[in-house]
């Protein structure tokens, strides 16, 4: 999961609003349009950065069908203080 978080962060553009994601979504969970309108980002750039960190199991889907809400994984839950200092050296 560490080198995961290292390529979606850091490794490529991006990385800082997946990592903007992931704040709000530490936060509470929320939808794509909500995530969207929290962020001041196109819903469409939101939903590519909910595909990758889905891809790379940091988030996940919930099981309503319409205005889905993301949540973080238990694995990434396990790792977070990684991605916090991996978010550290970035700043």
């Amino acid at each position: 999961m560490e080198k995961a978080l290292w390529y979606l962060i850091a490794g490529t553009r991006g990385g800082e609003n997946r990592a903007r994601i992931i704040r709000e979504l530490d936060d509470r969970p929320r939808n794509a349009n909500q995530l969207a309108d929290e962020l001041g980002v196109e819903y469409n750039t939101v939903r590519y950065h909910l595909d990758l960190l889905e891809e790379h199991d940091v988030v996940e889907e919930g099981n309503q069908e319409y205005g889905k809400l993301y949540f973080l994984t238990e694995q990434f839950e396990g790792h977070k203080a990684a991605f916090e200092s991996i978010t550290d050296k970035l700043e």
